[in-house]
């Protein structure tokens, strides 16, 4: 079975075709400034790239110049677009239409009406899936909400201390997020230490970032609240914030809740702090040289994952394994040693020769370490996939 997954921005379409039944990757392809005068398009099938440049209205003329890359009786790796048995979508946000389903308008009319919770996801997915359905009709959609591992957190973890019918009536409560990402993670370390009962922290640190805490391969808590702006610092968004400052900051720039809104959403987090980059690199760089707002930026990051990393040992009494993956967690040994740092009373022991020589999947603790400590590559595709596939077969 053949399923297209998709990962899309506002004007972006990101994919890899899998063949669920062997796992095996065996395209990968993306078009960027959807909408605009030029686009640009790749695709990668084995060892051939090709790339061209043209113009791309929309999404759904964007997977028809993906069907007709995969299907190039040159280059392409499928026969006919028959071939593919459904598109599956690291969906984000639906409230209480968590879980993974079919693409259906009561779906996607949730989606739209939940925007302003994930401004940088619902709108640009919810549009797509609908030019989608239009175009492909014959192709089976199907929405992996990223929501969806977390639905196990015990309700002590997801409740807020709110008025009982915010959560009854409008469903205000902590949903988390990067659900796919930690789904892996939880499967990938079970399967390298030969155990399915592991206490594993999954720290998901990129562009967004969370953590999760995971027992049995169940997500038991999460830094991800209500909205993918909470929690730990992200790139350009807040993460964690007290409600109580935006009247505050309302009245003091005489700002609209929407423009702060929009503020806390696109120019916080790392860019905000350091006045300088929301990525990591360029921060830390920028912190070698001796820019002080850089070096407070990563060190504000760090002491919140060491926050969470903290709390999560107390929520799994214990730990059996710390994972890092996602662009800082994998590449970034400056904020995997801040992270560490300190850990021996907990059984977490650094190796800092492991830790400044990762390539791929990698144990980076010392042999004596209580507590591993890994860095492992996600596969979120993998995950969508699979359950893409077990929608459609049911």
């Amino acid at each position: 079975m053949k399923i297209l997954v998709a990962n899309l921005g506002s004007t972006s379409f990101k994919y890899r075709l899998l063949d669920v039944n062997t796992e095996e990757q065996l395209a990968r392809g993306g078009i960027d400034r959807i909408g605009q005068d030029e686009s640009f398009c790749f695709v990668e099938i084995d060892d051939h790239r090709s790339e061209q440049t043209r113009n791309i209205p929309d999404h759904a003329a964007a997977v028809r110049i993906c069907l007709d890359q995969l299907t190039d009786a040159d280059t392409g790796c499928l026969g006919s677009v028959s071939e593919v048995s459904g598109i599956g979508f690291k969906a984000v946000f639906a409230g209480n239409l968590s879980g993974i389903r079919r693409v259906d308008e009561e779906l996607l009319t949730k989606m739209e009406a939940l925007s302003d919770i994930a401004p940088a996801h619902n709108p640009p997915y919810a549009k797509a899936m609908r030019q989608l359905n239009e175009a492909f009709p014959e192709i089976p959609l199907v929405a992996s909400l990223e929501t969806a591992f977390h639905e196990t957190i015990p309700a002590k973890y997801r409740t807020y201390a709110v008025p009982h019918e915010w959560q009854e009536k409008y469903e205000i409560q902590r949903w988390g997020f990067h659900g796919a990402s930690h789904r892996f993670i939880g499967q990938r370390t079970a399967g390298l230490l030969g155990r399915d009962d592991l206490r594993v922290i999954s720290c998901h640190l990129g562009g967004s970032s969370s953590i999760c805490a995971m027992k049995n391969g169940e997500s038991m808590s999460t830094s991800m609240g209500m909205s993918p702006q909470s929690g730990l610092p992200h790139n350009n968004r807040v993460g964690d914030l007290d409600p109580f400052t935006l009247p505050v900051m309302m009245r003091a720039t005489g700002k609209s809740l929407a423009e702060l809104l929009d503020d806390l959403a696109n120019r916080s987090g790392l860019l905000g702090m350091s006045g300088l980059s929301g990525d990591a690199r360029d921060l830390e760089e920028a912190a070698a040289k001796g820019h002080e707002r850089a070096q407070l930026a990563i060190d504000s990051m760090i002491a919140s994952i060491r926050h969470y990393i903290g709390a999560y040992m107390t929520v799994l009494n214990g730990a059996d394994a710390i994972v890092f993956t996602g662009g800082i967690g994998e590449n970034s040994e400056v904020t995997r040693r801040g992270a560490c740092e300190n850990m021996e009373w907990a059984g977490v022991h650094l190796c800092e020769t492991r830790n400044n020589d990762v390539s791929g999947e990698a144990c980076i603790s010392t042999d004596d370490s209580k507590v591993q400590i890994w860095v492992l590559p996600t596969n979120e595709e993998l995950i969508v996939g699979r359950q893409t596939a077990a929608v459609i077969n049911s």
